[in-house]
């Protein structure tokens, strides 16, 4: 049987998310170190103190964040997988799906870069056992398209997912539409994967 949800439980939810977003922005902007919970708290309308109705602490804070969005990349990606059996387009909507997660999540992508080392023990790494396995959705699709041994397939993903991943931190994508920005990002990182094979 399955408990109804009550306003209250989406009420909270809502609030949970929306304190989800402010941190990943407040990490983004000024780093996990220089910014309290009441700097979340004031973000979102409530106190400080309040937010530990939905999270343990700060570092409980930044691990769900993380945690979260690799959960996300992964059911996306494996979604993405299964979506296609044609080996190109398998690949190039990996592509798509991580280039729309780049341009709409720049906070989180700074905050992955600069601030993982505040994660516990524990959540960094079911961080990286997730970072893992969405690695490996792409090598597994990689692998239909360009030949090579395992580890040459990780490097090239790897490096795709540097050129992807260093969008925010560039400020060249603000001059261009976000539907220009995706599709030349698309195209620079499928000739990234393929470059040099045969």
């Amino acid at each position: 049987m399955t408990t109804p949800v009550t306003s209250r439980n989406r009420a909270k939810a809502e609030r949970t998310d929306a304190i989800l977003v402010a941190a990943a922005a407040l990490f983004g902007a000024r780093g996990y170190s220089s910014v309290s919970l009441e700097d979340i708290g004031a973000a979102v309308g409530v106190s400080g103190p309040a937010v530990y109705r939905h999270f343990a602490g700060k570092q409980a804070l930044l691990g769900a964040l993380l945690i979260g969005v690799s959960e996300d990349l992964v059911a996306g990606g494996t979604a993405v997988v299964h979506g296609t059996a044609d080996e190109r387009i398998r690949m190039a909507m990996l592509v798509d799906f991580h280039v729309d997660f780049a341009l709409r999540n720049a906070d989180v992508i700074r905050v992955q870069d600069r601030d993982l080392s505040h994660l516990t023990q524990g959540s960094r790494s079911d961080v990286r056992r997730l970072q893992r396995a969405y690695i490996g959705l792409w090598i597994d699709a990689l692998g239909a398209l360009v030949t090579g041994e395992r580890e040459e397939l990780r490097l090239r993903v790897q490096a795709c997912f540097g050129l992807l991943n260093s969008t925010p931190h560039s400020t060249s994508a603000a001059l261009r539409t976000r539907t220009d920005t995706a599709r030349v990002l698309a195209a620079m990182a499928m000739a990234a994967l393929t470059a040099g094979d045969g």
